[in-house]
Parts: structure tokens; C-alpha cells; sequence
């Protein structure tokens, strides 16, 4: 197996601090104190990668598109291009992580495939330093990023069978082109047999930050076929009415207690949120104590100082895929999860569209302290056994 592994470095850096994607945010994240999310989940990959198939061949980018984090894994990759130029040598330091731009990844991704640098229809970034392994094409492109990075990538290989896997480290992550965590990534990359047609999915993220979600399909690339892949998005139908003035009623019971409600995005807890009488944030977190709106839009650092001792999470996992954490709220970080109960609430429409739930909060041992029989609140009063895998 030839593996050509491609790191977007600033995926999913505007999560936790509020932006809802970094697209055209870097700066902003950085000024917010964002921390980079990529580089440690293609290590938690590579390093399952190295377990499961130490014997990978595996082509790289230079740094900080993810050279050092193969190395670091135990790979002696092959550097097949450096998409920032002649400036950017072996012995300088490696490029601000923050200037990595679309084109960059293409670069990345054509190198991989055996692409010139007139390939695709992307214009070429710097001077491609090639070797003799870029004109055999990888078996499989393995990139870490989100739907935009999902995009670039199936856009450069336009044209060609060769297919691509993503490990998910954006804020939305929308697409069927992904596994459902870094590990299943290295799993599926080691073993796949045969590969399917998937679209691949992005939104606008300035209409998602004003709460418009509109998903376009941006493409339809190679994808291995496996069980550990997620599905496409999908907003199941279903009212929620009764749901909503269920799970109001009893946020209100606590009322004076001094419970801190930490309310997540989406338009089932927006309907809670609207029975509790105030206007949510579109698509943020919200916190509600003793009868009263104390935070909109908060980032994992506000949430973070505003929980008590009492700390409840009500959230519904995302329709066709079942993620509770991990896709569109990255704010609700593991640090808020450890200090907070768990309440799940989803209309029976939703639940009926997937086969179980799923978490992927950065944290393994948190998402297996979290996997097991849940209580999903599904009415005013029912309630449903999902599992957590």
C-alpha cells in the first residue's frame, strides 16, 4: 500500500473559539487563541497507521503539511513535493502554518497523483521539488482536514481513480468522504479492498455563521468502501414541538437552583430554546441559569467560566449521521463534557434515520468513558435506548 498523507494544518482552529469553521478566519482564530486541531489527529492516525501497517509506504508533503508528524510516527516517507517553493528548504524552518491556502493542498494532492504541475486546472504553488516516485500515482490520498479541505482535495484528482479518505479535524465535517475518527481512518486505509463513489459536501460558512445551512455537493470522488465511514448529513423531517416544550418545562423546574444549561446548536435544542422564550444564537451554544439567558454564542472559554457545580449539556446529534459531539460543536469541548451531565434529546424522525450514535471529542478515553446505552429523549415525556459506539 502507497499512502500519500496531506495535512491541512488550520482545519477546525475557529471551533472551539466561536467561529463555526476557519475559512477566511485564521487570523481571527489565531487572535482568539485557537490552538491547531490537525496536526493531533493525523498523529492519532498515524500512529494506529504504524501499528496496523507498519510495512506502508507513504508519500508526504514538506512541513507543515505533515512530513515531521509522519516521521515522527516511525515512517520513512518520501518527500514528493513542497508546495511552498524553492525558499522553503530542508534545512529553513518550515512555513507559518497559517499561510497553508487551497492551493497549496492541490499542489499536495496532484504531486500524489502523478499530476504536473499543469494538471487539474490549479495553478501551480512554487516550484514542485519532485522526485522520481511522483509519477507513480499513490494508492490512496489520505488528507486531514474538513469539507473545504475535502474539496480541494477531490478537485485535484478530478479526472483520475485515485481515491481519497479523510480524517475529520474541520468544525462541520459534512461530507461521506470521512471516516468516523482518526483511528478508523488508519484502519480503513490499511485494509479496504475496492472503492465507491462518494460526494463530497461543503457549505458556505459566512451564511452558517448568520445560521443559513445549505450544503452543496462540491464533487464525487473514489472513496474505500468500509463500515467506519459516515454518512452524509441530512436534516431528517419530523416536528419537535412536544419534544421541545418537554425538555423547556423541565429546564424551568431547575430554575433557582443554580444548575448552568449548556445548549447546543441545531434546530431541535433551537426549538427548546425558543419554548424558553429567548432567540438563540443560529448555530451556537447558549447557557441558561436560574431563568435567564447568561451567555449566546459562547466559546469553549466562556462556557468554561461560567459552569458551576451543577452543569447540565443538552444536545441532539446530528441527523443521518448520529454524531453527539465532535461535528458542529467543538466549543462543547472535553473539558465542558467532564464537568457536565449529558442530556440527549432528538425527534423519533431523526433517530429513525440512523443506526446508532457517535462521539469524537479529540479525547479517546473520553469517548469511551461516553460509549454505551444512552436515554435519547424523543417527546414530551418518551424516551429511547440508543447506543453510543
Amino acid at each position: 500500500m502507497h499512502v500519500g498523507i496531506v495535512v491541512n494544518p488550520v482545519a477546525g482552529m475557529g471551533g472551539r473559539v466561536g467561529l463555526k469553521g476557519t475559512d477566511g478566519k485564521v487570523a481571527e482564530a489565531v487572535e482568539r487563541g485557537a490552538e491547531p486541531r490537525a496536526p493531533a489527529r493525523a498523529k492519532r492516525t498515524l500512529d494506529r497507521l504504524a501499528a496496523v501497517a507498519p510495512e506502508t509506504s507513504v508519500s508526504v508533503a514538506a512541513d507543515p503539511m505533515g512530513e515531521s508528524i509522519v516521521r515522527a510516527a516511525g515512517f520513512d516517507p518520501v518527500r514528493v513535493v513542497d508546495p511552498y517553493g524553492d525558499e522553503a528548504s530542508e534545512s529553513a524552518a518550515a512555513p507559518d502554518p497559517t499561510e497553508t491556502t487551497a492551493a497549496h493542498t492541490a499542489a499536495v494532492v496532484r504531486a500524489f497523483a502523478g499530476i504536473d504541475g499543469d494538471g487539474a486546472g490549479v495553478e501551480a504553488v512554487g516550484a514542485a521539488d519532485r522526485n522520481e516516485t511522483a509519477a507513480d500515482p499513490v494508492d490512496l490520498v489520505l488528507f486531514v482536514g474538513g469539507d473545504g479541505t475535502a474539496a480541494d482535495v477531490a478537485a485535484a484528482l478530478e479526472g483520475t481513480e485515485v481515491p481519497m479518505l479523510g480524517v475529520p479535524a474541520g468544525v462541520k465535517v459534512y461530507s461521506s468522504v470521512f471516516a468516523v475518527s482518526p483511528e478508523d481512518a488508519a484502519e480503513v486505509a490499511a485494509s479496504f479492498s475496492r472503492t465507491e463513489r462518494r460526494e463530497v459536501m461543503d457549505i458556505d460558512e459566512d451564511a452558517y455563521r448568520e445560521g443559513e445551512v445549505h450544503p452543496e455537493l462540491r464533487g464525487v470522488a473514489h472513496v474505500p468502501v468500509a463500515d467506519d465511514l459516515q454518512s452524509s448529513k441530512q436534516t431528517a423531517s419530523g416536528t419537535v414541538e412536544s419534544l421541545a416544550e418537554g425538555v423547556a418545562a423541565d429546564i424551568r423546574e431547575r430554575d433557582g437552583e443554580g444548575v448552568t444549561f449548556v445548549l447546543g446548536p441545531g434546530s431541535t435544542v433551537g426549538a427548546i430554546k425558543d419554548e424558553l422564550g429567548f432567540e438563540p444564537s443560529p448555530i451556537g451554544v447558549d447557557l441558561w441559569r436560574d431563568g435567564e439567558v447568561i451567555a449566546l454564542d459562547a466559546t469553549e472559554a466562556e462556557i468554561l467560566d461560567a459552569l458551576g457545580e451543577e452543569n447540565v449539556i443538552v444536545v441532539s446529534p446530528i441527523g443521518g449521521q448520529g454524531f453527539v459531539f465532535g461535528r458542529g460543536n467543538p466549543q462543547i469541548s472535553p473539558a465542558v463534557i467532564r464537568r457536565c451531565d449529558l442530556r440527549i434529546v432528538a425527534s423519533r424522525a431523526k433517530l429513525d434515520d440512523v443506526r446508532a450514535l457517535r462521539v469524537d471529542t479529540d479525547d479517546p478515553d473520553l469517548d469511551d468513558e461516553l460509549a454505551g446505552w444512552v436515554r435519547v429523549r424523543v417527546g414530551k415525556f418518551e424516551t429511547r435506548m440508543m447506543k453510543i459506539v
